[in-house]
C-alpha cells in the first residue's frame, strides 16, 4: 500500500480525496499511528461512493483497516 500511495501523492492529476487517503497510509507506515475519526468517516464515504476509482479505494481499505476499532 506504501508504494501506491507514495505513487498517488507524486501523480498531479490524483484528486485530493486521493492524496489525503495516500498521507493517512503513508502515516501508518510508523508502527503505532492509527486513523482519525475524519479520516475514516472519507474512507467510508469514498468506499460506499461509485465515483471514485479503484486505487482510491484501494486506500480508503487500508486507512479504515487502521482505524480505531473502539469507535
Amino acid at each position: 500500500m506504501a508504494s501506491l500511495a507514495a505513487k498517488i501523492l507524486a501523480d498531479e492529476q490524483s484528486s485530493a480525496t486521493a492524496k489525503r487517503l495516500a498521507g493517512s497510509v503513508l502515516s501508518q507506515a510508523t508502527k503505532g499511528h492509527e486513523t482519525g475519526s475524519e479520516l475514516e468517516d472519507l474512507a467510508s464515504r469514498v468506499l460506499n461512493s461509485d465515483k471514485y476509482a479503484e486505487d482510491t479505494k484501494r486506500l480508503a481499505g487500508s486507512v479504515l483497516s487502521q482505524s480505531n476499532k473502539k469507535r
